[in-house]
């Protein structure tokens, strides 16, 4: 029995002694020098400002009107499902954009559009406390219905004389 625990420990002792002089084992287990992290060529950096295109009021009605209708309509999508968050965020996207047509027009306009960014901030509002979807299918008729009116009100042919 002594014979086969002095042949174990021998075997041991080789493989230990194998795996400590092995130049690779060894190589990968010590730490390595940190390199120098400076450089020596400092770079230079130049901020360049690009221009973006001027667009005209008219043209920027129109992408404010084209940003409202596509994120209603991507609104009204998605009180189709159960994504609240969506939900909210859609209607804050479009609520944005109504103000910013808003601001583009002239006090009789701007009027009118002040009654339906009300109805837009109530039914943001009343879908922030449905947290269960229940009248998901009245809001969804709501914003249908205001929707058509927006655009019937505020298309560009009807608004495009009253512009700042």
């Amino acid at each position: 029995m002594s014979g086969a625990r002095f042949f174990n420990w021998c075997v041991v002792g080789l493989l230990v002694f194998s795996c400590c002089g092995c130049e690779a084992f060894v190589r990968k287990f010590t730490r390595k020098p940190k390199k120098d992290l400076e450089r020596k060529e400092q770079l230079v950096l130049e901020p360049q400002v690009y221009e973006t295109p001027r667009l005209s009021k008219e043209e920027l009605y129109r992408q404010h009107l084209l940003y409202w209708q596509s994120w209603h309509d991507e609104l009204i999508q998605a009180l189709g499902g159960t994504n609240r968050k969506k939900q909210l965020e859609c209607a804050q996207q479009a609520l944005d954009n109504l103000l910013l047509m808003r601001s583009m027009i002239s006090a009789p306009y701007s009027e009118k559009a002040s009654v339906y960014i009300k109805r837009l901030e109530t039914m943001r509002d009343q879908i922030g406390k449905d947290a269960y979807g229940r009248d998901a299918s009245r809001h969804r008729s709501d914003a249908e219905r205001l929707r058509a009116a927006i655009l019937r009100e505020f298309s560009y042919q009807k608004v495009k004389n009253f512009l700042l």
